[in-house]
């Protein structure tokens, strides 16, 4: 093989700056290189076992190693994935290859997978790569060659999104596929009125999951929408002056039967759950109304719940009650028959000048007189014990919940809050989202929310109002 470099490649112009665009033969010189970085999820290893037709060697939870499919599934994944998505792209054509497997791998682990040029043939336009991956201790795993047949033509692609494999619920179904084989349900929109709210409504009815009814003022839901070409053909809409008045309407379609469920728009939160929590609303239970992240974390094997991080500032003890029996309905609708229960604080001891751990303390043995059922509860957990039978094991701790913990109750909503938006940001955990103890559930969008998390909100609730109608709150 020709080892001279080539010409650099000459800029080329995409009308999609976002798209995956290939090097031809002739822009690839030796000592070009690529990579790819990503970490091996419980649920990267599940969907590897149904394409192999077995199941993972090992278990689901962080520091399992499982070597059949960490090997041969997911490192070498990687490597052909970036060499059709980066070095060269789309078009390439692997010829042969001869890795060799020096480490396990395990969930958890984050591998670093790089492609180097070190050959390339003129005459059949193949080029020979080295190949490893390294994972988050800089440890080989996988190192050898591959020899590809480079493309021969400009190919650029959009972006394609990856087919959904993230397990939301306990019963190995997603939330999109469980709330659309139950069909639509009616909800009202809260003032729409920006492009992301309307939008995520728009979208959420072609996934089958609502029938929007679009409370807010007509005339500026017709201007936002052929601002953001957005199709409002066959959508109700229920003209109102202003957010407060539809509010207010929304509550008013709620309670009097006219749709199964609310989703904030453009408005302020605080707005709408003041026309929700009000005396005269009809929108209250026996309840105490609280919010519910249902999160999956690349790094935890099981879907779990933290609650409150949206509606209680500072709950008391018999509100916490409340927002803990809320979490157990959520549970079980979404498939987990006995749900275990976290009461967090920062110790794991019962500490009078702690009020988190005297309420903890306060919850269990409320479960344990029956006062909170459906559920196993224990507490207090610092969120290292809750979540890591490790750290529980070195600490002594012996529960049915430290560990493998379904819901975790936060001591206040600033915690919550601040928990779930870092396992999203910084941990790559995905959400949904619903409010529930009311008449009906409420999806509280954000306008930073991703379209995965509002669709998959719709979804939560969709299953919530279903339920509802079979054992109404």
């Amino acid at each position: 093989m020709d080892k001279t470099p080539t010409a650099a490649p000459a800029a080329t112009s995409r009308a999609d700056p976002t798209a995956v665009c290939n090097k031809r033969f002739d822009e690839i010189s030796v000592g070009d290189s690529a990579t790819i970085t990503r970490r091996l999820r419980a649920e990267d290893a599940q969907m590897l076992g149904a394409l192999h037709g077995c199941a993972p060697s090992s278990g689901t939870t962080p520091g399992d190693a499982s070597p059949g499919l960490g090997h041969d599934g997911w490192g070498v994944t990687l490597i052909h994935a970036v060499l059709n998505t980066r070095l060269p792209g789309p078009g390439t054509a692997c010829i042969d290859q001869s890795l060799r497997f020096l480490a396990p791998v395990a969930i958890g682990d984050t591998l670093a997978a790089s492609v180097h040029v070190t050959d390339r043939d003129a005459a059949t336009q193949r080029l020979r790569f080295a190949c490893r991956c390294v994972n988050q201790h800089d440890a080989v795993v996988i190192e050898g060659t591959i020899e590809v047949q480079a493309p021969a033509q400009r190919i650029a692609q959009a972006p394609g999104q990856l087919p959904e494999t993230r397990v939301l619920d306990r019963s190995g179904q997603s939330l999109l596929e469980r709330a659309r084989r139950l069909g639509p349900i009616r909800v009202a929109v809260v003032h729409p009125c920006d492009a992301a709210s309307l939008g995520a409504a728009l979208e959420a009815a072609r996934e089958g999951l609502i029938e929007p009814v679009l409370v807010a003022p007509r005339r500026k839901l017709e201007q936002i929408s052929r601002a953001a070409a957005l199709d409002l053909a066959g959508i109700s809409i229920d003209d109102v002056p202003h957010s407060h008045a539809a509010a207010a309407r929304a509550v008013e379609l709620a309670t009097g039967g006219g749709v199964d469920a609310l989703m904030k728009g453009s408005l302020h939160t605080d707005e709408l759950m003041t026309a929700v929590i009000a005396a005269t609303s009809g929108m209250r239970t026996a309840r105490r109304i609280s919010h519910c992240y249902l999160m999956h974390s690349p790094a935890y094997p099981r879907p779990f719940i933290i609650t409150d991080g949206a509606v209680n500032i500072a709950p008391t003890l018999e509100e916490k009650a409340d927002i803990v029996r809320n979490a157990i309905d959520l549970a079980h609708i979404v498939g987990v028959a006995l749900p275990r229960v976290a009461i967090l604080a920062a110790v794991e001891t019962v500490n009078p000048r702690m009020q988190a751990t005297l309420d903890a303390a306060a919850l269990c043995k409320m479960a344990d007189r029956g006062q909170i059922t459906g559920a196993v509860l224990d507490g207090p957990l610092a969120f290292d014990n809750a979540i890591s039978v490790a750290a529980a094991k070195i600490k002594g701790i012996v529960s049915e919940v430290a560990g493998r913990a379904d819901i975790l109750l936060v001591p206040d909503l600033e915690s919550g809050n601040m928990l779930a938006k870092q396992l999203e940001y910084l941990g790559g955990a995905t959400s949904a989202a619903v409010v529930m103890g009311a008449r009906v559930p409420i999806v509280l969008t954000s306008r930073a929310d991703s379209r995965e998390s509002r669709i998959a909100s719709c979804a939560l609730a969709a299953l919530v109002a279903h339920h509802y109608r079979l054992s109404p709150p």
